[in-house]
């Protein structure tokens, strides 16, 4: 959920009725609908290098639809064409970030945005690039700047609140983070179905982080009536239904998920559905498929890395192997999240120094994740600084979520150690 990269140019959502989205679905997508208008553009005149740039920006909302990637080489390609017609074009350059950012080759796109932003230092999306790219990178002092001058360029303006948003959380403001993408929920239009359950579909992820597991499935119930069969909505529905235990239905929602977009880690999400579901002659399957998938594409940008990191470190229990794929995806980027990986890793190798380091790395950025929180728990605690593990245990427990239980588990067995003594 988490990424930025795939933020459209201008998200424009409002809440619609169930009448109303019903209506809507007779229709093309808000991204179809843009690919029409500009193809007839492109007949009416195939010089008009805009048209072609139009065209290239619905083929990337519509990889963020569908999230197929084929939608991202047609985009590529169009790009070419308008190229062809007026060289270095700003537009198709600001789009030409965008591809990069879809494709996760942050570290290109930073570059590439820096350059923009010299040719235009008022744009506010190139701005809005250099956060995205600079979040994921783990660069967040950047990216934060980048965010706010999107805002003093143009106060109010939604792709700066969505990055602003998204920002929080990763600092730890998850209530400040939900406030900004309810004024990005109300603040849009009734004909951008998709970016409105995009919104509904963050909002989720944030209250499920914090517990909030009933105001969750309320808002991704709305996703799916705005735009039925989302991914994104599918996958988080998934995990409200695993916090309540109701593992059968996670498995159909991931199930329905990966038939629609059968990338790596959908696959990696339904395999570890199957396995809370005891179902573990299945889930040995997929999770022998989704290795072969993963490995497959685990030295480009849009990888499975950190699904693979942890499937080698919690279920195959190979840390070598999870070791060696940390420190791959390590060399790319420094984000909370890799370096959770990273840490969790270099743990089951018994790297418990270092580990520590990335760990606590990772949460003085101020991320309140249970996961995170549990791992430095784990952690610490085999340094032997039960105090701090302790700490980083019932932060992880007050979150509420599965990772909660857990951490709540081990804090009982040490109350038990300790009362035994």
């Amino acid at each position: 959920m988490k990424t930025l990269a795939v933020l459209v140019l201008a998200l424009t959502t409002a809440t619609l009725s169930q009448t109303a989205a019903s209506s809507a679905q007779a229709k093309p997508s808000p991204a179809e609908q843009s690919m029409a208008r500009a193809t007839q553009l492109i007949e009416k005149n195939p010089k008009n290098f805009e048209a072609y740039n139009a065209l290239a920006l619905a083929l990337s909302r519509r990889a963020r639809e569908t999230s197929d990637v084929k939608f991202y080489a047609e985009a590529e390609d169009t790009l070419k064409k308008s190229f062809e017609i007026s060289p270095d074009n700003f537009d198709g350059e600001r789009i030409q970030v965008w591809l990069l950012l879809g494709k996760h080759e942050f570290a290109a796109a930073r570059e590439a945005a820096l350059k923009l932003s010299k040719r235009m230092p008022d744009d506010v999306m190139v701005h809005g690039f250099l956060a995205d790219a600079n979040a994921e990178l783990g660069n967040y002092d950047e990216a934060e700047k980048a965010a706010q001058l999107m805002l003093d360029l143009r106060p109010g303006n939604l792709p700066g609140i969505t990055r602003a948003a998204y920002l929080r959380e990763i600092f730890g403001d998850v209530d400040g983070a939900l406030e900004l993408m309810n004024m990005a929920l109300q603040s849009t239009a009734p004909s951008e179905v998709e970016d409105a359950a995009w919104i509904l579909t963050q909002m989720a992820h944030l209250q499920l982080s914090v517990g909030k597991t009933a105001d969750a499935e309320k808002n991704l119930q709305h996703a799916l009536v705005l735009f039925p069969g989302y991914h994104y909505a599918l996958g988080n529905l998934a995990k409200v239904r695993i916090q309540q235990r109701r593992y059968d239905d996670a498995v159909q929602l991931l199930k329905q998920r990966y038939q629609a977009t059968p990338h790596a880690e959908n696959l990696y999400d339904l395999a570890e559905a199957l396995h809370f579901a005891g179902r573990h002659e299945d889930a040995k399957t997929a999770f022998a498929e989704f290795e072969q998938k993963s490995l497959l594409e685990t030295n480009r940008g849009d990888n499975s890395n950190r699904e693979l990191i942890f499937y080698y470190a919690d279920y195959a229990h190979d840390p070598l192997k999870a070791l060696e794929v940390a420190k791959r995806e390590f060399s790319r980027r420094h984000d909370v999240y890799t370096l959770d990986s990273y840490a969790w890793a270099l743990h089951v190798n018994g790297q418990d120094n270092e580990a520590r380091r990335q760990i606590e790395a990772a949460l003085a950025v101020g991320i309140r994740d249970a996961r995170l929180l549990r791992h430095a728990g784990e952690i610490v605690l085999q340094e032997g600084d039960r105090t701090s593990a302790e700490k980083y245990l019932k932060q992880a427990a007050d979150l509420s979520t599965l990772d909660s239980e857990q951490a709540r588990t081990i804090l009982t067995s040490l109350s038990v150690s300790a009362a035994s003594r």
